[in-house]
């Protein structure tokens, strides 16, 4: 009898550790999802405080679409993780739940044969019946068995004791999980459904703009071909300078023979540009803090879905008066000035090109050796819209490469 119900109890405790680790891991979920919920709630913020400001102009309906159609986005990502959370949560009443029914039914269990126990030890409580019933043995090999019944009998007992004090520990503590969780759940939901009303209410806005813009196509277009060829002017020069870049540096090494699309790396250039790829995913953000208002690649147009544009690079809107910075050591190879644009800077770092272009002043020349976090330039603020953006390159010789793979979190 006692060693049916020690195996019951093993197996009662290997439900319950069973348990605890399911709801171990939704807990390392439902972390993971907080985390990812206030980044996009810092990320939101971020856009409606750059993006949004109250300012006297609000720029071509081009941006404000822009801006409209990656807040949605953003607002989009941060409801279907919400409702990741909710579910998690759910999971983990659901399962909290059914270990405290277990646990109360063990527990009810316990307390009826430690009852029993406490009652018939009572009952048999003299040492002379213990003894009495040790010489009443047949033989010596009986009363050695009756010997350790009667001790496993007295660690069961205690053990059983030390259970129910356990286990009305844990359900207590499952309890107080459960409330916290189920107030957590409450206040998620709450938040998921204002956040729902004003994705709603952000869709309408676009909607209404979109209405607009329809009624002013041919200057929507005409703002779309201006940024477009603005964009090709930049592309091209970025190119240029770093072919001029490559070519001098070539030329400079002696060397004949050598590929007019590649650097001739020395053995410094070498080190610098291996130590730049061994941090490819951790390398600075070009700006102290900002957002990611445009990513890297062929991207569909925010009005008209059909219309494909490419960007060669990322644009991060940050706030005015921001200062650009060095995301790497390196040298200024080149100092861009666009006809009817801003500037910008090249830096090499062994045969990699970083670019940093839309700058109102500059804080570097051409030749200077800088250092990662280095200032390079203030970037410019639009006094239309009341933006500030820098536009950042990254090159590996003439590729052009995506600086979200090598920029941490951009």
């Amino acid at each position: 009898m006692i060693l049916n119900k020690g195996r019951n109890f093993v197996i009662f405790l290997a439900m319950v550790l069973l348990t605890s680790h399911i709801i171990l891991g939704q807990s390392e979920e439902q972390k993971s999802l907080e985390a990812k919920r206030e980044q996009l709630q810092n990320e939101i913020r971020e856009i409606n405080r750059l993006l949004f400001a109250k300012k006297k102009q609000r720029g071509t309906v081009l941006d404000q679409m822009t801006a409209l159609d990656q807040k949605i986005n953003v607002r989009q990502q941060l409801i279907e993780v919400a409702n990741k959370q909710a579910i998690v949560l759910n999971q983990k009443i659901n399962a909290n739940i059914a270990a405290i029914s277990q646990l109360r039914a063990e527990l009810n269990v316990l307390k009826e044969d430690y009852a029993l126990m406490i009652q018939k030890s009572y009952q048999n409580r003299s040492k002379q019946s213990r003894l009495m019933f040790l010489l009443s043995s047949e033989d010596f090999f009986q009363a050695f068995k009756r010997l350790q019944y009667l001790e496993q009998y007295t660690a069961f007992r205690r053990t059983q004791g030390e259970a129910i004090a356990t286990k009305t520990d844990e359900l207590t503590r499952l309890n107080k999980d459960l409330n916290e969780e189920r107030k957590v759940k409450v206040v998620l939901l709450a938040q998921n459904r204002k956040a729902k009303k004003q994705l709603f209410k952000e869709i309408q806005e676009q909607k209404d703009l979109l209405a607009n813009i329809r009624k002013n196509e041919g200057q929507y277009r005409a703002i779309i071909s201006k940024k477009e060829e603005e964009s090709r002017k930049i592309d091209k020069q970025i190119e240029k300078l770093i072919r001029s870049a490559i070519a001098a540096a070539n030329k400079a090494s002696g060397k004949k023979g050598t590929n007019a699309a590649k650097f001739d790396l020395t053995p410094e250039a070498t080190l610098i540009a291996n130590n730049f790829i061994a941090n490819k995913g951790r390398l600075i953000w070009p700006v102290e803090k900002g957002i990611k208002s445009q990513g890297f690649g062929v991207y569909q147009d925010a009005l008209y879905p059909g219309i494909k544009h490419e960007s060669n690079g990322v644009i991060i809107t940050t706030d005015e008066g921001a200062i650009a910075r060095a995301i790497f050591e390196g040298e200024v190879i080149a100092i861009l000035s666009v006809p009817g644009g801003n500037k910008g800077v090249q830096i090499k770092h062994g045969n990699f090109i970083s670019t940093y272009y839309n700058l109102s002043d500059l804080y570097v020349k051409k030749g200077d050796k800088v250092a990662i976090k280095a200032e390079l330039g203030k970037i410019f603020t639009n006094v239309n819209n009341g933006q500030t953006r820098l536009k950042f390159y990254l090159y590996q010789d003439t590729s052009k490469l995506n600086p979200e793979e090598w920029v941490y979190q951009l």
